[in-house]
């Protein structure tokens, strides 16, 4: 906006959560979100699959989890063996439901990994195939093959919306957009008119296949706002034209078989009742049931006594719709009830006015059963649409639950907008990451938390992503190793992942708090989904810090995965740590069962599949000693700082009505808390805090504890750096050999220098003052050989003579290393 003050630059979620403290609220809480990302096949679906080994023959596979146009698949007969699973292209591999090879003359062979296992064939198969489900043919042939359901509802497609002024009438509307299944839609005759777009989802009541108003009887007929702008002859000739086009622009019915059924309603003309304004949900008011249309649909008109007024607001509802209350249900519930505009006074009464209306109130069995069973909580972060301008998916935090309602406040739009009421299931709410996800622009707030360019000086491997595109090219036998990375639509989409409340909890988690975790998570972003899961974990623990010092990730460990940010309160005091997680749905299988194991628990506690009779681990029968022998007694961790000199762990003292502050960048200067821990003791907590030294150099004891370390740390790696271990003395000439023309002797690559290594080496300079930055800000010889001299004078703060001065001894290095190492 002109003259806003907001920074436009890319909003974080991570760290507004942080700042804010709040928590996002449960992707499992929004279904319709949940039920589009539904590709119409499911865990336990079967179908047949051509044998690698051998492509004129196949055999019968069972779906294990799917992920967009993938699905994991493991041929019947290895039972709960892991190994033989695999991904396959939907678009591109050979498959077919159950049937196709006898249909087709096509034959179906033992693979040659279970041959021994099977040794009737026939007889296995009628086990196996007794009341299977098979996999949805039109899904594995055809123009819709590989697609998911929301990819065939593409601009230009056409679709009838019935008129919430008047359900008897509907009109066609052609898909503007698709932004993960929320629809932008123009009324059909309107062409580049976007006066009277409306913003829907998919699987709103209202909306419905080309043909539905035919079949149910209603009449086509442009609404009354945009009637008058064609001539009575051009809304004909326009019916005709989406007639001829049907074909070409319609949308599968199948897609619709998720929408929720309208129920019989029980509502009489005159009832009176509470409702909330659908276009204006900022306050809950007294209406009336204006008109009956049938047993599924009636017209609400908010009241208005004014004289001037001649007709309130007027939409239309059916039994489940939302927003709509019995009379007394505010009251019931502490809430304010608005008095209709031009009633005297402000002290409503129902009783009073029922009577000077001669009316009589709606029954409590016309109403659905209102539920708190949802997973929102108060001050939980999510993301919803300004029903002042549907354009704008806002933040929104929840400042107030009433059974199946929430009072939401919106941030960061155009203009102020007051708290919304809507409901638990309304469609227009959306879990954290959702914009992002379907490449939507999210409003920031107003005093902008935004993501800077960070200056990060750390060299990781590249991987390698495989679109889908590349897995149609490329890949021979359509068939993905567990080890690909799989993209797909540019998003990472992890599989929805299960709670197995049954299986054995471990000594770490409380198993009834495990029980009041939802039943499942996701499916959606893999970062978002797991980090999600093992926030529920870690509040589900006994000590939830300890249960966060497990996960924590381990810096002797190879690393893989994306380091995400976790918290953990236990005792008043509160734990910060980095965890890693994965970022690819074919590897979500494998952390899960992973991270079980590494908390003593079943492998099957969590993961995307889930147990239903009997977990194939028969951890039932175990107990804690039992299964801790069963699965091998674990390495006992260091319990304070990890090898390598430093903890990811941190933790501080709870301060009450002091909000935290921002957590710094790269290379900002900031002082450190102390090295030492102890225990579970939190760093920074008194009984370790000591008074650090106010020089710029590290002090003494500092650098012995983290040398001592990383001397343990070479010996296990051979590594022959050879610096002093005294800190005050500046290392031998067998180490660092000078020449005359400044050319570094170097007795290791800078690469495998640890950020001690780093430290000492500046310590040897006359930059000596400059490593105190170097240590705080955890530069080791990765990040060394990245730095230029734009980035440490734009980023550790110095003039140009002291970044002049440090990048001569930079360029030393990196000459050295390209001289001795590069080859």
């Amino acid at each position: 906006d002109a003259g806003s003050s907001v920074e436009e630059m890319e909003f974080n979620w991570d760290e507004y959560l942080e700042d804010t403290g709040a928590i996002a609220a449960p992707h499992g809480s929004f279904k319709h979100v949940d039920t589009s990302l539904q590709n119409g096949f499911a865990p336990g679906m079967k179908l047949e699959v051509a044998v690698k080994s051998d492509q004129n023959t196949y055999w019968v596979a069972t779906i294990i989890t799917t992920c967009g146009q993938l699905l994991l698949l493991r041929y019947d007969g290895y039972g709960e063996d892991r190994k033989a699973d695999f991904w396959c292209d939907i678009l591109t591999a050979d498959l077919h439901p159950i049937g196709w090879c006898e249909q087709n003359k096509k034959i179906l062979k033992v693979p040659e990994g279970i041959k021994d296992k099977i040794p009737d064939q026939e007889e296995f198969l009628q086990r196996v195939l007794k009341g299977a489900c098979s996999a949805p043919a039109n899904l594995l042939e055809g123009l819709h093959r590989g697609k998911n359901p929301l990819d065939l509802i593409a601009p230009g497609s056409r679709l009838e919306l019935q008129n919430i002024r008047d359900s008897l009438e509907a009109w066609i509307v052609t898909v503007v957009e698709n932004v993960g299944g929320r629809l932008k839609l123009r009324y059909e005759g309107l062409e580049d008119l976007d006066t009277f777009d409306q913003w829907l989802f998919y699987l709103d009541p209202f909306l419905h296949q080309v043909g539905w108003a035919a079949q149910h009887g209603y009449s086509l007929q442009p609404p009354l706002a945009i009637r008058s702008l064609r001539s009575e002859a051009d809304w004909q000739e326009i019916l005709k034209k989406v007639k001829e086009e049907e074909e070409e622009s319609s949308v599968p019915t199948d897609l619709f078989k998720d929408k929720p059924v309208i129920r019989v309603h029980s509502f009489s003309e005159g009832m009176k009742l509470e409702a909330v304004d659908p276009l204006a949900p900022f306050v809950i008011s007294p209406a009336t049931v204006l008109k009956v249309y049938n047993d599924k649909y009636f017209l609400i008109e908010m009241d208005d006594l004014r004289p001037e007024r001649a007709a309130g607001q007027r939409y239309v509802c059916h039994t489940d719709s939302a927003g709509i209350f019995p009379v007394q249900w505010s009251l019931k519930n502490g809430l304010h009830l608005s008095p209709p505009p031009g009633y005297p006074g402000q002290d409503f009464d129902w009783a009073d006015y029922l009577k000077q209306c001669g009316a009589e109130a709606a029954p409590q069995s016309c109403f659905p059963l209102l539920t708190s069973d949802h997973g929102f909580k108060e001050n939980m972060k999510l993301e919803a649409v300004n029903p002042v301008d549907p354009e704008e998916v806002c933040i929104a935090t929840i400042t107030k639950l009433k059974d199946s309602y929430l009072w939401l406040q919106l941030e960061g739009s155009k203009k102020p907008v007051p708290e919304c009421i809507v409901s638990v299931e309304s469609m227009n709410i959306f879990p954290v990451g959702w914009c992002e996800t379907n490449g939507y622009q999210l409003r920031p707030p107003r005093k902008a938390i935004v993501n800077k360019q960070k200056k990060i000086a750390v060299v990781q491997p590249e991987k390698q992503i495989l679109s889908s595109r590349t897995v149609h090219d490329g890949l021979k036998n359509q068939e993905l190793n567990s080890s690909d990375s799989v993209v797909i639509n540019g998003k990472y989409c992890c599989p929805k992942i299960y709670f197995n409340h049954r299986c054995f909890s471990g000594p770490y988690l409380n198993k009834g708090r495990i029980a009041e975790l939802p039943q499942s998570v996701g499916p959606g972003n893999c970062v978002l989904v797991l980090k999600e899961v093992l926030t529920l974990l870690i509040n589900a623990a006994y000590k939830p810090s300890r249960v966060l010092r497990e996960l924590q990730l381990d810096e002797e460990a190879a690393w893989h995965g994306h380091g995400e940010t976790l918290k953990a309160k236990y005792k008043g005091k509160s734990y910060r740590a980095t965890v890693e997680v994965v970022r690819t749905a074919d590897r979500v299988a494998d952390f899960c069962r992973k991270t079980c194991i590494k908390l003593e628990c079943c492998p099957n506690l969590f993961g995307p599949q889930m147990v239903l009779d009997k977990c194939s681990e028969n951890c039932s029968v175990l107990t804690k000693t039992k299964y801790t022998h069963y699965y091998g007694k674990r390495k006992n961790k260091r319990i304070g700082r990890p090898p390598g000199g430093h903890s990811n762990m941190e933790a501080a003292m709870k301060k009450p009505n002091k909000r935290r502050k921002r957590r710094k960048h790269f290379f900002v200067h900031k002082k450190k808390r102390s090295s030492t821990s102890v225990d579970n003791t939190p760093a920074g907590s008194p009984q370790v805090s000591e008074k650090k030294s106010l020089s710029s150099s590290p002090t003494q004891s500092e650098l012995s504890h983290s040398l001592a370390q990383d001397r343990d740390k070479r010996k296990r790696k051979l590594r022959t750096f050879s610096f002093s271990d005294d800190e005050n003395k500046p290392p031998s000439p067998k180490d660092i050999k000078m020449e005359v023309a400044e050319k570094l002797q170097l007795d290791s690559n800078p690469l495998e220098w640890s950020v001690a290594d780093v430290v000492r080496f500046l310590k040897s300079t006359d930059c000596a003052p400059l490593a105190r930055i170097f240590l705080d800000q955890e530069i080791d010889g990765q990040a060394l050989l990245l730095l230029t001299l734009p980035t440490v004078q734009e980023c550790m703060d110095l003039k140009l003579g002291p970044a002049i001065k440090l990048c001569h001894h930079i360029e030393r290095v990196k000459l050295a290393f390209y001289q001795q190492f590069a080859n």
